[in-house]
């Protein structure tokens, strides 16, 4: 899957759902989020690891997601799951499989050779210390690994970096910003982590406009009642829409078309940002 074809599909909202909820899942098919996330790591205890693998394959072999991208989180490389995971997620068409910790190039290549160079396409927890450090690596290698997200686990990344995290989520804002610049770099999707204030509507819907403001594409939820917030922090306001559509209309005049660099509205507008409008029209 190149650049391209990942840019252009919304990823505002990405809800995680245990895996060992059937009922959860069940609910994630009428959720309005722009991906459900099937998670058999954090979410699931270990005595229903097993379990909870059989009900993701019956569930992504029934269907019923709609337009929503659907994407399994399957245990660690490390852990004594993480075979069976890949064996039964390989083949049953999810959009793409997300592994945990995944720190160093050679884990992603090790991820690739276990699924299968036609297995589905691979997203990376980027939640150590050692990942924030191998990012240039694993942006280079995305292409060839067919890496096509890189998401933010903050929650593990400021317990290995034993930061002090507020509301404002300053320790964690250099490297919230390299894993934007490497998705860019690779041409591939960024989501910020996880709010785990639930309570906290303002909270989240600050992170959700530092999130924006940084460049993510969208963000890793852990409630339903998340889902509203995102879609609109991440999503275009109408004053931006607008500008997109002023933008296009201006290039496409007679006068203007062979132009590399307009003035609009007392703006110096360029080509550059004609791509960024007809990105955002299109999504």
């Amino acid at each position: 899957m190149n650049a391209g074809s990942m840019t252009h599909r919304r990823r505002r909202s990405a809800l995680y759902m245990p895996a060992s909820n059937a009922r959860a899942i069940a609910k994630a098919r009428t959720l309005d989020c722009d991906v459900v996330i099937l998670d058999l790591e954090d979410a699931v205890a270990p005595e229903e690891k097993i379990a909870a693998r059989d009900r993701v394959v019956a569930a992504v072999r029934e269907g019923g997601f709609g337009a929503r991208e659907l994407v399994v989180r399957i245990n660690g490389l490390d852990t004594a799951w993480y075979a069976d995971d890949i064996a039964a997620v390989r083949g049953i068409g999810v959009d793409a499989v997300l592994v945990p910790k995944l720190s160093y190039p050679a884990d992603l290549n090790a991820v690739r050779t276990s699924l299968g160079d036609d297995g589905p396409p691979i997203w990376a927890m980027i939640e150590t210390c050692a990942a924030i450090l191998s990012l240039p690596a694993l942006s280079e290698a995305a292409t060839a690994a067919r890496l096509t997200a890189l998401v933010a686990g903050t929650n593990d990344l400021a317990k290995e970096m034993r930061c002090r995290l507020g509301a404002d989520r300053t320790p964690l804002i250099p490297a919230l910003a390299s894993i934007v610049m490497a998705a860019r770099a690779a041409g591939i999707v960024a989501l910020d982590g996880v709010c785990n204030a639930l309570d906290d509507q303002a909270r989240f819907e600050a992170e959700c406009a530092q999130g924006a403001m940084l460049g993510f594409d969208g963000k890793t939820l852990i409630h339903p009642s998340q889902i509203e917030a995102a879609n609109s922090g991440f999503g275009p306001s109408e004053d931006e829409l607008a500008w997109a559509r002023a933008i296009v209309a201006a290039f496409a005049m007679p006068d203007t078309a062979d132009k590399g660099a307009i003035r609009l509205d007392g703006q110096m507008v360029e080509r550059l940002h004609l791509a960024e409008a007809e990105a955002m029209l299109r999504l």
